[in-house]
């Protein structure tokens, strides 16, 4: 487990300048297949950290990249939710440079998945398309324009909370969308999870904690431990091959 710089390979994508990265390693001999983690709208936390770790520790190589480096989520939450809004900008840009790096990475097998919450589910249903092998949304915004965005997608799994008010219906509008589109999938509406409930410990500044508590936002284990199931299993069905040479 490292931190690790990505500014030169964003760059390339003209992405965020710096870009870091958490890179969350397997134990025993590699290599591995890759995941690229999004991070919720509270930034690279502890919390999405360890949700690395638990990816690291079923086999996946796991860069969780952050999408606030350059200059933290006071200042970079606007640009990057405008970039998903808008499907385009340095956001998606610094994703790619996170793949790139699991791309020329000797320790990974060549494929690679994408993984997101919150924030970063929406931005991973958005890149599923973009040379992954499967992506796992959860309780991520669904975009305006749903059927385009997975015409061409990965298999993906997805996770969401009945209780989340403010993604109410999207488990079933995503489902009939990768129906229509042919795609591989597994979504699932949890009736007692609210937003947020894959988290192991409350996130977000102390101030507001209680306030995220009061609205059903936070951590529901029970929901949790079977999203985590599905996801493990739907990973392992779609990312431990060994791509062509």
């Amino acid at each position: 487990m490292t931190d690790i710089d990505l500014s030169a390979l964003a760059s390339a994508r003209n992405g965020s300048e710096p870009l870091r990265g958490y890179l969350s390693t397997p134990s025993g001999p590699g290599p591995w297949p890759g995941v690229v983690l999004i991070h919720e709208i509270f930034g690279l936390d502890d919390v999405m950290r360890r949700h690395a770790d638990r990816l690291a520790g079923l086999g996946y190589l796991t860069l969780a990249v952050d999408l606030f480096s350059s200059g933290g989520t006071a200042r970079c939450l606007v640009a990057t939710l405008t970039a998903m809004r808008r499907g385009h900008g340095p956001a998606f840009a610094d994703i790619s440079a996170a793949r790139d790096h699991l791309t020329g990475s000797i320790d990974c097998t060549g494929r690679i998945g994408v993984i997101g919450f919150c924030l970063g589910g929406g931005f991973a249903l958005l890149t599923a398309h973009d040379g992954y092998a499967a992506a796992a949304v959860n309780y991520g915004q669904l975009p305006r324009k749903l059927d385009a965005a997975v015409a061409e997608a990965c298999p993906i799994v997805a996770s969401y909370g009945r209780r989340d008010r403010s993604l109410r219906g999207a488990a079933g509008r995503l489902e009939g969308a990768l129906e229509k589109a042919g795609v591989s999938h597994d979504v699932k509406e949890y009736p007692h999870a609210g937003h947020a409930f894959l988290n192991d410990a409350e996130a977000g500044p102390r101030l507001v904690r209680p306030l995220l508590r009061v609205a059903g936002i936070g951590p529901e284990p029970d929901s949790a431990k079977d999203a985590w199931k599905r996801i493990a299993l739907f990973f392992a069905t779609h990312l431990n091959q060994r791509s062509s040479p």
